[in-house]
């Protein structure tokens, strides 16, 4: 393009009938500067600088076209030459852009001057959220512009991390001098991530599909040996057998004796057995110290859904093993810390040899039970303890007693070794005790909904809340997870908004569902021997929603009639709808997804994350995107999926993310929404060689 325009003012000729020796001289002068031009390697530079020095001359400044070489004077300005018109446009330009210049500044001193104060500040503040915005999508592009020369495949783990569980090292915990249960909880470091992937047991094998993977595990897939089976509690090992290959947990009821335990606790409340807990409002359950499970995995087809929560155990881990089951459970600690779920969250606490001292710390464990209990919800606790007749443990027996009514909890049954309480239903039941008989009730500053890293409280929560409603009077399930006109209210929503969201989960969960399987990846290979199934192609049985919202796609999934549990999960950088979560019937838990997830590798078939990313890019970075994803890729099995549904330049970096963890990746379009895609990932089943 420089070429021509070169010629374009090289070539240009002056009219006139006197001046066929100039034209002569300026011909073969104009013919030799051209080949001059086309032998010297600065052309293109200079046809770009040329212009450029027309327009910034100096009108007093000597030029070629005021005095000419053979003497000959020409005037700049006269109007009969196309030289002089040619500069005489130049300066009216030249006038002209001044002429704009200061009636743009004019009228920007009077706009900003007759501006309110409080517009001025409205300006500033959208300003600075375009600032931030900026900053945001500048760092999104700049991983993107970094291209595979920065996103290298990330490398495998050594043999000895195949189990390793983040933020939980009780060795390291009382090296720096936790203690009293401390060391038990949770303390993410710096170094509490790995960078590396890690690659499963050398004969790890796909679960076998729901419900028979609920009664039958292979024992490669948990690290626990045949002595920590057979050393377990007596009830524990009454259910299992461990041969070489399986662990089975027997569901016959001639051997299980989980049937005849449950229905005694019906009868303890006064119910025919355990199928009419639901009419009696009861739907969700803790389970605090679980075993492996076999209470929830009893009550599931009745229903009630169960979460086991457990200490960290290096080996033979109650948590592992319930999830390899395919029942909810996540490890915590019941210690120093509240819990990490809102006052007034389950419906019954089950403690069955938990290995709680529950006459400990003033109380301090009972007021966290109370808290978490809702209005006429259920403690059931069964110890060795209760028919204690030595008089230290019937001391013992005696304050959990006694501290029990003092919170006004009312003793239902008493049969062996099993207790029933059931928590008052009347807010007034507090304040009509004798002063200083139990524990003050909290004041609205410590009675909060997002106890995440809080200490134990010593005062009873929740008596202020608006979700103080009876489990009686609340609708049973499954009505229950469609609330009311006033329980939505609570939370400042409207019939019409939770409907919508669900009419889009609905056909979100059936276009999810059809992209569940290996068609969708041409190059999947398949295991041999296998048919080519439906979908899901693995089971798919536990669910991780890493940005749960109204717990919509929770709802959307058993409607579809799908034989799935979800873990529910509020992320701590946004709005706290656990508690509406909660309260619908479903299970889940507050998590800031910076720090690893409370659980074991390998334990979740589909992970899914809608609008996480947007949710995270624009707050303060604590972490990076690849933390995150690092972090999915240990929570999920082999061959699990992984769904993230975000804005478009957000799903192009995560997909290049993928990449580096070596999973198998496509993007979807969304119909009518271009704004929006959906990324559908599969984590390839890498087999550890045996050395």
């Amino acid at each position: 393009m420089s070429r021509p325009l070169h010629r374009g003012i090289s070539g240009m000729r002056i009219s006139g009938n006197n001046h066929d020796l100039w034209d002569s001289q300026m011909k073969d002068k104009t013919e030799k500067e051209d080949l001059d031009r086309n032998r010297s390697s600065d052309h293109s530079y200079l046809s770009l600088q040329f212009p450029l020095k027309v327009l910034l001359a100096d009108n007093n400044s000597p030029s070629k076209y005021g005095s000419r070489e053979n003497g000959f004077a020409s005037d700049p300005f006269s109007i009969g030459t196309p030289r002089s018109r040619h500069k005489l446009t130049l300066l009216l330009l030249k006038l002209s852009l001044v002429v704009i210049l200061v009636l743009a500044l004019t009228g920007s001193l009077w706009w900003t001057i007759s501006i309110s104060a409080s517009s001025r500040g409205q300006i500033l503040h959208n300003y600075r959220r375009l600032q931030e915005q900026l900053v945001s999508d500048l760092w999104d592009i700049g991983e993107l512009s970094l291209g595979s020369s920065r996103f290298k495949e990330v490398e495998f783990c050594s043999q000895e991390s195949e189990n390793y569980v983040p933020c939980f090292n009780v060795s390291e915990n009382l090296a720096l001098g936790f203690s009293n249960g401390d060391e038990n909880d949770r303390h993410c470091g710096q170094g509490s991530r790995q960078s590396c992937l890690l690659l499963p047991p050398v004969n790890y094998r796909i679960p076998l599909r729901w419900p028979t993977g609920r009664d039958v595990i292979w024992v490669s897939n948990v690290k626990i040996t045949a002595q920590e089976v057979l050393s377990s509690g007596s009830l524990t090992k009454r259910m299992m057998m461990l041969d070489e290959e399986q662990i089975s947990f027997r569901s016959s009821s001639m051997f299980d004796g989980v049937e005849d335990y449950s229905h005694q606790i019906a009868e303890m409340i006064g119910l025919r057995n355990e199928s009419n807990l639901i009419q009696a409002g009861v739907r969700t359950i803790l389970d605090i110290g679980c075993g492996y499970g076999s209470f929830g995995a009893h009550l599931f087809p009745k229903q009630l859904l169960t979460m086991c929560i457990a200490n960290y155990e290096a080996s033979g881990s109650q948590v592992q093993l319930t999830l390899e089951r395919g029942l909810p459970a996540m490890i915590n600690s019941f210690s120093s810390k509240q819990l990490p779920y809102p006052s007034l969250s389950f419906d019954m606490l089950h403690c069955a040899r938990c290995g709680i001292d529950w006459d400990q710390k003033d109380g301090s464990f009972l007021i966290e039970v109370d808290r978490v209990l809702r209005p006429g919800g259920y403690f059931v606790w069964t110890s060795p303890l209760i028919n204690a007749r030595n008089k230290e443990n019937l001391k013992r027996w005696n304050f959990v007693r006694d501290f029990a009514e003092n919170i006004c909890w009312e003793m239902l049954s008493q049969q062996d070794e099993t207790v029933v309480w059931k928590k008052t239903t009347k807010r007034n039941c507090y304040s009509s005790r004798k002063p200083g008989s139990g524990p003050s009730i909290c004041s609205r500053g410590h009675d909060i909904e997002t106890p995440y890293y809080r200490p134990l409280q010593a005062c009873i929560a929740g008596t202020q809340s608006r979700r103080w409603i009876p489990i009686e009077e609340r609708r049973t399930w499954p009505s229950r997870s469609q609330l009311s006109k006033s329980e939505l209210a609570i939370y400042g929503l409207h019939l019409e908004e939770l409907a919508e969201d669900s009419a889009n989960w609905k056909t979100a969960v059936h276009n999810y569902w059809s992209l569940l399987s290996p068609l969708i990846f041409s190059d999947h290979p398949k295991r041999p021997g296998d048919e080519d199934p439906s979908p899901p192609y693995n089971m798919l049985r536990n669910v991780l929603d890493m940005n749960a919202h109204f717990g919509g796609f929770n709802s959307a999934l058993l409607e579809a009639g799908k034989s799935v549990w979800v873990m529910n999960v509020v992320p701590t950088t946004g709005p706290n709808y656990l508690p509406l979560i909660l309260d619908r019937g479903f299970v889940g838990v507050l998590h800031d997804w910076c720090e690893p997830f409370p659980t074991y590798p390998r334990t979740y078939d589909l992970v899914h994350a809608a609008g996480l990313l947007s949710l995270d890019s624009g707050k303060q970075r604590r972490c990076t995107m690849l933390d995150i994803f690092m972090e999915v890729d240990r929570v999920v099995r082999p061959e699990g999926w992984v769904i993230i549904h975000d804005t478009v330049p957000l799903i192009e970096l995560a997909r290049t993310l993928a990449t580096r963890l070596k999973w198998d990746a496509r993007v979807v379009e969304i119909e009518s929404n271009n704004d929006e895609r959906l990324l559908i990932c599969q984590k390839p089943f890498f087999k550890r060689q045996t050395s």
